[in-house]
C-alpha cells in the first residue's frame, strides 16, 4: 500500500492535532472533527441543483409520498462514498489512479472520456443552476447571471491552492448556508408531518411518471464526479504510518460520511416537502425553478422564495467548484495529466454558454445532463465494487460479505432506474409499465 502527501497541505498545528489522535493522545468530538472535510466537500454533490428540479417534481406531483425514494438514495449514496473514502485512504490512490494501475489502456481511455463528458455534463447542471438563482435574483438576464458565476467559482477554486482547509471552510460554510434557507422554508410552509412521516416509512408507486421522477431523484443523488472525487480528496491530508492508524481514519471517514449526507438527505426531503406543500393541492403540475420561485412569492411570501434562491445560488456555486476540482482529479488519475484551473474552468463552462447562446430550454438541457450522468454512472459504480471487494488491493480492509452484498444490490438498483431513464428518454417501450 502507498501513501503521499499532496502538494496541497495543512497547517502545522492541524498536523500535529491529527498525529496525536491517531497515537491515541487525543480523544473526544474535537479530535473528529480534525479530520472533517472530504465527506462535507463531496456531500455538496448531493444538493446540487439538479436536485433541486426532481425535488421540486416529486413534491408537486406526489406530495409526501416520494420522500422514501430520497431517503433510499440518500442511504445508497452513504454506502459508495464511505467505499471511495476507504479505498482512498486504505490504497493512497484515488479511485482514477487504481483504474489506470489495473485495467488496460484501452479500457481505461475510454473510461476516461465517458468520465470527462460526465463532468462537464454535470458541471452545465449546476453552472446553470447557480446562473439561474442569480437571473432571479437580481433580474438580471441569464448570461450575465452565468458570467457571474464564473468570476465567483473560479474565485473559489484559486484557494485550493492554499491548502485544504480553506477550501474546506468555504465549502462548509455554503452547505450550512442551504442547510439554514431550508430550515426557514420548513417554518414558513405548513408541513403535514404526519403524511411526511407516511411518505418516508412507507414505499407507494402511484404511476409510471412517479416511477420516472424517482428515477430523476436517484440519478440526482448518486453522482460519477463525487464517487470519483471522494477517493482523492482522503490522499495526502498526513503520513499514515501503520494499519492501526488507516483503521481510525476508516472510522473517523465513516462518521464525516453519515453526518455529511444525512444534512444533505435533510435538505433534499426538505426540498420535497417544501413543494409537496406548497404546490401539491393546487399547483401539481410545476416542474421547473423558475416556475417554482415565481409561484413561492403569492403562495407562501417573499421570505420563502428569497431563501430558495439563495440555497439556489449556494448550491450552484459550490457544486460548479466542487464538480471542476474532480475533473482536475479525474484527468489526473486517468492518464496522469493536469492543466490550469482556469482552462479547466473554460472547458467545463462552455457548453453551457452554448446552450443558453443557442437558445436551448434550460430544464431541457439540466434534463439532458442527468442522461449523460446515467450513461456514466456505471463506470464508477462497479470499478469501485470491484477494487473494494478484492482482498489483494484493500488488505484486512477488504469488504466483508454484508457491505459487498449491500453495494451489489445498491449498484443494481441505481443502474437499473438509469436504464429505465435512458429508455424512457430515447422511447424505448419499457416492459410491465404504461402511461399510467
Amino acid at each position: 500500500m502507498t501513501t503521499h502527501v499532496s502538494k496541497r497541505t495543512m497547517t502545522g498545528r492541524t498536523q500535529t492535532g491529527m498525529s496525536q489522535v491517531l497515537a491515541g493522545k487525543r480523544s473526544g468530538f474535537r479530535s473528529v472533527l480534525l479530520f472533517a472535510g472530504p465527506a462535507v466537500i463531496a456531500s455538496i454533490a448531493y444538493m446540487d441543483p439538479g436536485n433541486y428540479a426532481t425535488n421540486i417534481q416529486a413534491g408537486a406531483g406526489y406530495g409526501y409520498g416520494l420522500l422514501w425514494v430520497v431517503l433510499m438514495a440518500n442511504l445508497i449514496a452513504m454506502l459508495f462514498q464511505a467505499l471511495s473514502a476507504k479505498l482512498g485512504i486504505v490504497t493512497g490512490k484515488n479511485l482514477a489512479e487504481m483504474c489506470r494501475d489495473t485495467f488496460p489502456k484501452p479500457i481505461v481511455w475510454v473510461m476516461w472520456v465517458v468520465s470527462e463528458i460526465a463532468a462537464m455534463a454535470t458541471d452545465l447542471a449546476e453552472f446553470l443552476g447557480g446562473a439561474i438563482g442569480l437571473a432571479l435574483l437580481f433580474n438580471m438576464p441569464l448570461m450575465s447571471g452565468m458570467v457571474v458565476t464564473a468570476i465567483v467559482t473560479y474565485g473559489i477554486l484559486l484557494v485550493e491552492g492554499r491548502g485544504f482547509r480553506p477550501m474546506e471552510l468555504i465549502i462548509g460554510s455554503l452547505v450550512a448556508l442551504i442547510g439554514l434557507c431550508y430550515l426557514v422554508e420548513v417554518f414558513i410552509a405548513p408541513i403535514a408531518w404526519a403524511d411526511a412521516a407516511r411518505g418516508l416509512a412507507i414505499p407507494i408507486m402511484p404511476d409510471t411518471a412517479a416511477l420516472l421522477i424517482s428515477v430523476g431523484i436517484i440519478g440526482a443523488t448518486v453522482m460519477p464526479h463525487a464517487i470519483y472525487l471522494h477517493s482523492g480528496l482522503t490522499q495526502g491530508r498526513f503520513i499514515i504510518r501503520n494499519d492501526a492508524e488507516r483503521r481510525k481514519l476508516v472510522r473517523f471517514s465513516n462518521i464525516e460520511v453519515v453526518l455529511a449526507l444525512a444534512v444533505a438527505g435533510l435538505v433534499n426531503m426538505a426540498m420535497v416537502m417544501m413543494a409537496a406543500s406548497a404546490f401539491h393541492a393546487g399547483f401539481p403540475e410545476v416542474a421547473e425553478i423558475e416556475t417554482a420561485y415565481h409561484m413561492l412569492t403569492p403562495l407562501l411570501g417573499g421570505a420563502a422564495a428569497g431563501a430558495f434562491l439563495v440555497s439556489l445560488i449556494a448550491s450552484g456555486v459550490s457544486s460548479s467548484v466542487v464538480g471542476t476540482m474532480a475533473g482536475q482529479m479525474i484527468m489526473q488519475g486517468f492518464v496522469n495529466f493536469r492543466i490550469p484551473v482556469w482552462l479547466r474552468r473554460l472547458i467545463t463552462m462552455a457548453p453551457a454558454f452554448i446552450v443558453v447562446a443557442m437558445g436551448v430550454n434550460t430544464t431541457t438541457a439540466l434534463v439532458m445532463s442527468q442522461v449523460i450522468l446515467s450513461i456514466a454512472l456505471p463506470v464508477p459504480m462497479i470499478a469501485l465494487v470491484i477494487f473494494t471487494s478484492r482482498s489483494d488491493i484493500m488488505g484486512e480492509f477488504v469488504s466483508g460479505k454484508w457491505i459487498r452484498t449491500l453495494a451489489i444490490i445498491g449498484a443494481t438498483i441505481v443502474l437499473t432506474l438509469n436504464f429505465v431513464l435512458l429508455a424512457q428518454t430515447f422511447g424505448m417501450p419499457i416492459p410491465g409499465l404504461s402511461d399510467g
